[in-house]
């Protein structure tokens, strides 16, 4: 029995998506609950699995074909197992007699370059198109490849060759007439790779928040020591007691949270002519993984406890990498944080999340050289930075905010006192 194999429905907010990977192909077994497609959309990667066990019998929409919610990608057989792979490329071969495989052998290696029913099979897929951008016969080219196989260098060497000596320019194709996915030889390679959907949409969305925002950034700086006596002298305790790490970013988001308290502003957002305050502290926590930024958000940051903000970043953290972030994880935040220190970097100016009116920017940890009571003291220094939108929030609000984040760190008894 076949079914057709679907696109999820996708959310309101999300228009269309691209088939990613094929992770099974025409007539490979699949059991039941089986990943067989990822398809990306411009915010999460929705994964679809197998109804059954059976095979993948045709596939209909290809990887990078764009599909609409609930489109048919391709047909699934229930129950049918270990028949013959249809072709899925080039390099694929369909099975042969025995009598015309011995046949067809020797003159494949013997005439690599003859026009046989086969020649198809002893080119690899770049060679192939290769020869067919540069109208290359297989007269022309020496086979280097195992059992007469033309690969992609022998039809390298053949261009090259056919290139006078005075006319000889450097082999690199410029990066504008480069194929997608090609890597040319010389000294100065380059490959062109088509951006991705979700890679696409960030890209948009920090365009526009630098053009309809009036963004400025301002900067501070905190000494990190009390907060590193807390973590030496807690650590192990609390991973006991709680079953997870205590890091640096559930005091930020602790102090974040208790600092948007006092600054409203700060944690609004803005709607056409409209200024929205929000009565809660959404925190988005900016994670960084292969396909691009992602910001998963913790709810209600703050009605949650420590050691909840550390096992929900943990948690979101695993989902991003592996990419199984819901698209209702990552919208509706009302301010965000990001980590640049991770990467080490020392200072930067984060650009706003739309709709959200600030950024809060943590950097590397670095030891530096404090005037403490008139003496040169060494102290683990972070600079903060935080990016916001002039519009909403007036440039003493800003400081005022960032200058609370710095005294709750510093002091991290201030956080449960409330002062």
């Amino acid at each position: 029995m076949t079914t057709d194999i679907k696109a999820p429905v996708f959310p309101e907010s999300v228009a269309e998506g691209e088939i990613a990977t094929w992770h099974k192909q025409p007539g490979e077994a699949c059991t039941r609950d089986e990943l067989i497609v990822d398809i990306e959309t411009d915010k999460v990667v929705l994964e679809v699995v197998a109804p059954a066990d059976g095979v993948i019998e045709k596939i209909l929409k290809n990887e990078g074909d764009t599909v609409q919610s609930g489109e048919v990608v391709g047909v699934f057989k229930a129950g049918a197992a270990g028949e013959a792979p249809a072709a899925k490329s080039d390099d694929s071969k369909e099975p042969k007699p025995a009598s015309e495989s011995q046949e067809k052998a020797p003159e494949a290696k013997a005439e690599p370059a003859g026009e046989t029913a086969s020649d198809d099979a002893i080119l690899s897929p770049a060679a192939k198109k290769m020869m067919e951008e540069n109208r290359l016969e297989r007269s022309q080219i020496e086979a280097t490849g195992k059992g007469g196989r033309i690969l992609k260098e022998d039809v390298q060497r053949a261009l090259e060759g056919g290139k006078s000596a005075s006319a000889a320019q450097p082999e690199t194709a410029s990066v504008a007439e480069l194929p997608k996915g090609e890597m040319p030889s010389g000294d100065r390679p380059a490959k062109r790779v088509p951006m991705t959907r979700l890679r696409s949409s960030i890209a948009k969305r920090l365009v526009q928040a630098q053009q309809t925002a009036a963004m400025l950034t301002t900067f501070n700086e905190v000494n990190m020591g009390p907060i590193m006596e807390i973590r030496s002298q807690y650590k192990e305790s609390f991973q006991k007691r709680h079953d997870t790490k205590l890091g640096f970013m559930g005091f930020f988001v602790k102090a974040a949270t208790e600092a948007l308290k006092r600054f409203p502003a700060v944690n609004a957002s803005i709607d056409g002519s409209d200024m929205v305050y929000h009565g809660y502290q959404d925190i988005g926590i900016a994670v960084s993984t292969d396909r691009g930024l992602v910001v998963p958000v913790l709810r209600d940051a703050d009605a949650m406890s420590l050691a909840d903000v550390e096992k929900g970043i943990v948690e979101y953290g695993q989902k991003a990498k592996n990419g199984k972030l819901g698209i209702d994880e990552m919208t509706g935040g009302t301010f965000t944080i990001t980590n640049g220190g991770t990467f080490g970097s020392l200072i930067s100016t984060p650009i706003l999340n739309p709709p959200q009116t600030a950024i809060l920017g943590m950097h590397k940890i670095q030891e530096r050289p404090m005037a403490v009571n008139g003496q040169v003291v060494v102290q683990p220094m972070m600079y903060l930075a935080l990016s916001y939108d002039h519009r909403m929030i007036d440039g003493k609000e800003a400081v005022q905010f960032l200058v609370t984040i710095k005294e709750l760190l510093e002091d991290p008894a201030r956080i449960l006192l409330d002062v």
